[in-house]
């Protein structure tokens, strides 16, 4: 098998279509189903079943699909590296939004002083996009929040990060500790989206105690929701270093709930099969040695 037949094989799934990924490629639709048809004779196995004239991958597709977008993605890094030897590098970072907001710019910027010529491109968003990313070798290496889902991925822990409850300042929570957790099912929670690490902590908790939660708000945006419950719409589970200066402030309060515990890890990902630079080791590094030391 060929590089080719593993590029078209990444355009398809990619596409979800022959035709597209043709087009996409300046294939013929019959040069790319024979490349498919290759395939999937070399390995003996079926790579796509075709129903109501639809692609869906296998499992086996999905397997070889781990392999063939990193078996591209190093070639097409090498292309870059050898022809453009004396001109900038890239290094790809992925954050979840709390990791985006509170240790990656220092981090970037501790590794830019580094290495000053590394293009250094940074994505933030929820846990499971960011997964996604390095799955799909779209990013090189992240820090996230939460569980890790695909088993291809290496999950290295590194710093503890903790959720709190939080409630407008008049509210009958505000100050208490061991909550009754029945109680929280009378109230209004304003919530991350879903795919967030802090949501799916959430939705744990309450499958956990057994509970139905009510979301009235639902925000891709901690600033938004930690001003929602300022404005007294309802109470909320946010990461502390994200709501430490609102609570500083005296903007909002805390409260704890009996026997829930919201402790959580940092954790740097990659793919296994991902070659890292030497760039991406520094900055896997960076995080190891501050990680004793409580963050940058």
């Amino acid at each position: 098998m060929t590089l080719r037949h593993m590029k078209i094989f990444v355009a398809v799934c990619r596409a979800g279509s022959i035709t597209k990924a043709g087009k996409e490629l300046f294939l013929s639709q019959p040069s790319v189903s024979l490349a498919i048809s290759e395939l999937e004779q070399n390995y003996g196995v079926k790579l796509f079943d075709r129903i109501s004239q639809r692609l869906h991958i296998t499992e086996a597709g999905k397997e070889l699909l781990q392999y063939a977008e990193h078996i591209v993605g190093l070639f097409e890094e090498m292309e870059q590296g050898i022809k453009n030897w004396d001109s900038l590098g890239k290094l790809r970072l992925g954050g979840s939004i709390t990791v985006g907001c509170r240790y990656l710019p220092e981090a970037v910027r501790l590794l830019s002083k580094k290495y000053p010529s590394l293009q250094i491109e940074v994505t933030v968003d929820n846990s499971d996009t960011i997964e996604q990313g390095i799955s799909e070798n779209r990013l090189d290496v992240a820090v996230i929040e939460g569980t890790v889902h695909n088993p291809y991925l290496i999950s290295k822990p590194l710093l503890d990060d903790r959720l709190v409850f939080l409630c407008p300042k008049d509210h009958a929570f505000a100050g208490k500790e061991e909550i009754d957790p029945a109680l929280l099912q009378r109230e209004n929670f304003l919530l991350r989206e879903k795919g967030s690490a802090g949501r799916e902590r959430v939705e744990e908790l309450a499958a956990a105690q057994g509970l139905q939660l009510r979301s009235s708000w639902e925000s891709i945006s901690t600033h938004a929701l930690l001003q929602a419950v300022q404005a007294g719409l309802g109470v909320s589970v946010l990461p502390y270093l994200l709501a430490k200066d609102s609570l500083r402030r005296g903007e909002i309060s805390l409260f704890s709930v009996k026997g829930v515990s919201l402790w959580r890890k940092l954790t740097a990902i990659y793919h296994k099969n991902k070659y890292l630079t030497q760039s991406a080791l520094d900055f896997l590094a960076l995080w190891e040695r501050l990680a004793p030391e409580g963050g940058f």
